[in-house]
């Protein structure tokens, strides 16, 4: 069996797949809470999975061993950053976030941040999250589908354009049928799947080079500046930049909707710890996985003109055809359905949180949330085909943009307590309007301007902004 038949085949079983947990899924979506949070019914396995895949994709199989293959040991520094990303969100914020959402009974991360619709500054924050959530995630789904454009073309030779509009299609049709349940569940396969790419592909790329040894000496023969630098040979003060930078890639990870989400449908709190054990081991897996298999791509691989497409290079060199087709068709299939939970979160914005009464009939929110998945895929594969092609960049980009807006405001309101509605929208405002601006001056975006400073004043306005009345009163009239 030739390396395409064996793609193509694992293409056509992983998408029917897909679809199949669609149908399925539709069968158990009656109401606007089954469609955006599954009826709060995740277990650990799913929760765990599906919010790790979600917050990953084609920026942690692509991008960090792309960044790994063109910037050599500095890359070590997105695994802590990563990991301590994760940590927060499943010690810190998990727990809190899910007791919260509960006794408010909100659907999305929007509704926790705006309070309830009648509550005094309710409907511009909502108008505001709303915006933020499609021009960032707009981006971040776009990449997706440049991720699998990416691979497409190096796989099949393939025009971009038809590998986008081909996996988009199943990613919006597995969505629209089955809304948050499928979308978890896919997620979940999604997450086994990486994290099988990421312990055969580092391990049989470990050995070709001929373990540590190997590596050491060939990313020392490496002729690239700073290559074996852990800041690339940067001067102390631009070097502090560049590390704290990487780093506050981890501040990003509660002010994602949707991976957050998850942690408001787990189903109780036994479920919740042990989601975090899965997610956490997760987590150390793919990240030290993708490091490590980009740095042994650099030594045994012939130069390759785009970093990001080493993992696909990688897979090629090191297994016979059969076994490399299955393993990129898995992978690829994996990049495109993280797009579905970015997708729903940006059609509940517009469905759910934009509009200024809530709409009581489910089955009209579900018709028009279908509806909205539709419309927002074709913007982003507009995006896709015509926009920046570096994967790294954008996701980061959208990450730390949203990170910055929700984030410490989220943190605060769950943890801290009750914050004032003025103090909410200008927290929100200030984070995503500091990172915006830092990643526009030449210089500052992708440092300690971009995804630290941003974080720190909204934290900071969210905390002095606490209303100081008791906490749980305040709940109560929630």
């Amino acid at each position: 069996m030739s390396e395409t038949t064996a793609i193509i085949i694992t293409l056509v079983v992983y998408k029917v797949a897909l679809l199949g947990i669609g149908l399925v899924a539709q069968a158990r979506t009656r109401s606007a809470g089954d469609f955006f949070l599954g009826g709060r019914s995740l277990g650990p396995w799913v929760a765990g999975l599906s919010a790790s895949a979600s917050s990953s994709s084609a920026w942690s199989l692509l991008g960090v061993s792309g960044f790994a293959y063109a910037k050599g040991v500095s890359a070590v520094w997105l695994f802590p950053a990563c990991i301590g990303g994760f940590w927060l969100n499943w010690y810190v914020l998990a727990p809190a976030l899910r007791r919260v959402s509960l006794r408010s009974g909100a659907l999305t991360v929007t509704e926790l941040l705006a309070g309830p619709r009648d509550a005094a500054g309710s409907r511009v924050i909502r108008r505001v999250c709303t915006a933020i959530v499609l021009v960032s995630l707009m981006a971040y789904v776009a990449s997706q589908f440049q991720g699998a454009g990416k691979t497409f073309a190096e796989t099949f030779d393939m025009p971009m354009a038809e590998a986008v509009l081909l996996g988009s299609a199943v990613v919006v049709v597995y969505t629209m049928l089955g809304g948050f349940l499928a979308v978890s569940i896919t997620d979940t396969l999604q997450g086994f799947v990486m994290a099988l790419a990421s312990i055969a592909l580092p391990v049989a790329a470990w050995s070709a080079v001929g373990g540590w040894q190997g590596l050491s000496g060939g990313v020392a023969a490496v002729s690239v500046p700073g290559y074996l630098s852990l800041v690339q040979g940067m001067p102390t003060a631009a070097a502090i930049g560049f590390v704290l930078g990487l780093l506050g890639i981890g501040l990003g990870y509660p002010g994602q909707p949707h991976v957050v989400n998850r942690f408001m449908a787990v189903r109780d709190d036994d479920a919740l710890r042990q989601a975090r054990i899965i997610a956490m081991g997760w987590a150390v897996i793919l990240y030290a996985g993708m490091i490590v298999l980009g740095l042994c791509a650099r030594v045994m691989l012939p130069p390759v003109g785009d970093g990001e497409v080493a993992f696909v290079a990688a897979a090629r060199f090191l297994f016979p055809p059969v076994v490399a087709g299955v393993v990129l068709a898995a992978v690829l299939s994996a990049i495109m359905s993280t797009a579905d939970s970015q997708l729903l979160v940006a059609a509940s914005a517009v469905v759910h949180d934009l509009p200024e009464t809530q709409d009581e009939d489910a089955p009209r929110m579900v018709r028009r949330s279908r509806a909205v998945v539709v419309g927002l895929s074709a913007a982003a594969v507009v995006a896709a085909l015509y926009g920046d092609a570096s994967i790294f960049d954008k996701v980061l980009f959208a990450w730390t943009a949203m990170g910055a807006a929700f984030g410490p405001l989220l943190l605060v309101l769950v943890v801290g307590g009750p914050v004032r509605a003025n103090a909410r929208l200008a927290a929100i405002v200030v984070g995503f309007s500091s990172a915006v601006i830092a990643y526009s001056i030449p210089g500052a975006a992708g440092t300690a301007w971009e995804r630290v400073l941003p974080f720190v004043l909204a934290l900071a306005i969210a905390w002095s902004g606490r209303d100081r009345a008791p906490r749980d009163e305040a709940l109560a009239q929630r």
